[in-house]
């Protein structure tokens, strides 16, 4: 029987993503000027304030008040009738050293410039367990109704930013969900709901608000979102999608004044949509070392280079850690029944286990976690986005510099060959 899937997403200028912007743009400028830093960094953004609180050890001083400024004003909270905006919202820092106890376990010092030495020597940050998830039916190997979502915001922050006589009311935040219909053997059929809810200037009429929002979002951004797809998702989107636009009315009371955000509460919108699983480990604010970052985006690489590399259609990877200790705990695999060769999941994941070295220290050097490479994967999704070389510049302490970094380096296919040799394929 067919069934219904749905996700959800929101924009850059949504509380929570505010607060996990802040955080990665502290986490990039501290790996910027010391690539050594362990930072774990929490944000709290409400009605004129924010507030700053975690661990650091690092040999750098940064602006943290100027970095976090910057963030907001780029966001688009720049009006005083926000309240909440870059130039006049108090910030509160609350920063301080790492735990000593913590990280003996993470930083042990090895005179040897061996590879597996320092590899067995870096434990995990934390213990837990992190999963990563890929699927066929999208380019990008990501679940269709969270790719859907993060696309209509995506669109309307483009047209917020860039054509903003289009929509000229548009406020920062938003949020989106896609519910689609899929098939006995989980093909998209048809997309059943569209929900958008986005901020809005006032207006006179609060009717006809709604009737121009509504207005707008189907006959500008949806047909935008559609084209962007591949040919054969067109289909997808028919006459009979139900639309709610602002289904509760009114929405000018929004970002940080509307609603408290915090770094670390969208992990779902972050990941998959809730396809797969989730280990409850947030990214943002998090140095490499903290394996809930650096082992999701490790399996993620995992599971996307078994798809591309046609081991399976759909794929859920698991992999567990003890606190300070370099060996991971296990490395599960689920290939939900869709694996092409004549073996089960477990002696799957075993030869999985001898192609991927899991040990922290390996996932580091293996995804160049240790660049600045995070502020890009606070809004729209840490997965399924576009690997590439970018040029950013850091200079909040007063010096300048300018870096070349790889954003996204968990979702290349470098893999690929190597797994297809491995498996047969």
């Amino acid at each position: 029987m067919p069934y219904l899937f749905t996700s959800e997403s929101v924009s850059e200028g949504h509380p929570d993503k505010v607060a996990d912007q802040i955080s990665d743009a502290l986490i990039d400028n501290f790996l910027a000027f010391d690539p050594s830093s362990k930072v774990a960094c929490e944000t709290l953004v409400t009605t004129g304030q924010v507030v700053l609180a975690g661990e650091i050890k690092t040999d750098t001083y940064l602006d943290v008040q100027k970095i976090t400024r910057d963030v907001i004003r780029k966001i688009g909270y720049t009006k005083s009738e926000y309240m909440f905006e870059a130039n006049s919202c108090g910030i509160f820092s609350a920063l301080h050293d790492q735990s000593a106890d913590i990280n003996q376990g993470v930083d042990r010092q090895v005179d040897s410039d061996d590879f597996d030495a320092k590899a067995n020597a870096q434990g995990a940050g934390d213990q837990g367990m992190m999963f990563g998830y890929a699927t066929n039916e999208t380019d990008n190997f990501m679940p269709l109704p969270l790719d859907l979502a993060h696309a209509i915001l995506r669109e309307m922050s483009h047209i917020r930013n860039n054509e903003s006589d289009l929509m000229p009311y548009l406020r920062p935040d938003a949020k989106s969900q896609v519910t689609i219909e899929y098939s006995d053997d989980h093909q998209p059929i048809r997309i059943d709901t569209i929900v958008v809810s986005t901020q809005h200037d006032d207006f006179a009429d609060d009717e006809t608000m709604l009737a121009k929002i509504r207005e707008d979002i189907i006959n500008i951004v949806i047909p935008r979102v559609k084209a962007a797809q591949k040919t054969d998702l067109h289909s997808l989107f028919t006459d009979d999608i139900t639309y709610y636009i602002n289904p509760t009315g009114k929405f000018v009371i929004g970002g940080p004044h509307g609603d408290t955000g915090l770094t670390g509460r969208k992990i779902i919108v972050d990941t998959y949509g809730g396809k797969g699983a989730h280990g409850g480990g947030a990214f943002s604010g998090k140095d490499p070392s903290k394996v809930d970052r650096s082992a999701a985006y490790a399996t993620r690489h995992i599971a996307k280079n078994m798809v591309a590399a046609g081991l399976c259609d759909q794929v859920l990877v698991q992999v567990s850690y003890a606190i300070g200790v370099a060996k991971p705990c296990g490395l599960y695999v689920n290939t939900y029944g869709t694996a092409k060769v004549s073996m089960n999941d477990g002696e799957i994941a075993e030869k999985i286990g001898q192609i991927f070295d899991m040990r922290p220290y390996a996932i580091e050097q293996r995804l160049k976690l240790r660049n600045p490479i995070y502020s890009e994967t606070a809004a729209y999704g840490h997965m399924g986005r576009k690997n590439e070389i970018v040029k950013k510049t850091f200079g909040s302490n007063g010096t300048a510099k300018e870096m070349e970094v790889e954003l996204f380096t968990w979702e290349k296919l470098d893999f690929v060959d190597q797994i297809k040799a491995e498996f047969g394929l």
